[in-house]
């Protein structure tokens, strides 16, 4: 996906130049050039933009004006011909300060450093299935569909809905990739999906018509973690 971008500059060629190196970079997409910061102010109001080149020196309003005034999301690129307003960007957590005049590999780490700051922000998608060894192949499960699992000497068996699955992966293996606030141990033959839980009665879980059971080692862990200590 593009990194969408806006460049507010009321200098025509200064507009011109910067807008020529944003077409050179592949990775960026410009959505709208401003002469002026008012319009631009407006124009942020309904469009959500990941990348803002903003010049200082403008009629009306100036480029720090805009970013005091206005709550901005956006990676911000000061650019301009005054080296007096550095400090002033930096406070107000700009993400880069160019010099007017700016070469385009100036530019272009002004960019990478952009687009390294939106990677950061980006949440990392949950994994929401693991793969099995089974038999001669590895089956995908989606984490969701998983009801218990369930120890039978050297194989684990897989309860879902659907089918069983059995594995030779100890419990174990399945504690370091299966996520804790999700499936959990409860006995050393088994792990139980914590959403699919239908009461607790003593010692025992029930999930369908599976009666299974909680032992002392895992009894503290388990509680806690259903949120009942």
């Amino acid at each position: 996906m593009k990194t969408t971008c806006i460049i507010i500059e009321d200098e025509p060629l200064a507009q011109e130049r910067t807008k020529n190196y944003v077409q050179k970079i592949p990775a960026l997409e410009l959505l709208h050039t401003f002469d002026n910061a008012i319009e631009a102010i407006t124009f942020l109001k309904t469009n959500a933009v990941d990348l803002i080149f903003l010049d200082i020196q403008m009629d009306e309003l100036s480029g720090i004006q805009l970013l005091e005034s206005v709550e901005i999301h956006s990676e911000v690129i000061i650019t301009t011909a005054f080296s007096e307003y550095a400090l002033k960007g930096y406070e107000l957590k700009i993400t880069d300060y160019l010099l007017k005049p700016f070469t385009f590999d100036r530019f272009l780490k002004a960019v990478d450093k952009a687009l390294s700051n939106r990677t950061k922000k980006e949440p990392v998608p949950e994994k929401n299935f693991i793969f099995v060894k089974t038999e001669y192949r590895l089956e995908k499960i989606l984490l969701n569909e998983i009801l218990y699992i369930e120890g039978m000497r050297d194989y684990r068996r897989i309860h879902t809905p659907q089918k069983r699955i059995m594995t030779l992966q100890t419990f174990g293996e399945f504690e370091q990739i299966l996520p804790p606030e999700l499936i959990c141990r409860v006995h050393k033959s088994f792990m139980v999906a914590i959403a699919k839980i239908d009461s607790i009665e003593r010692d025992r879980i029930k999930i369908g018509e599976a009666l299974i059971p909680i032992s002392d080692s895992y009894r503290s862990v388990f509680f806690e973690r259903i949120g009942h200590r």
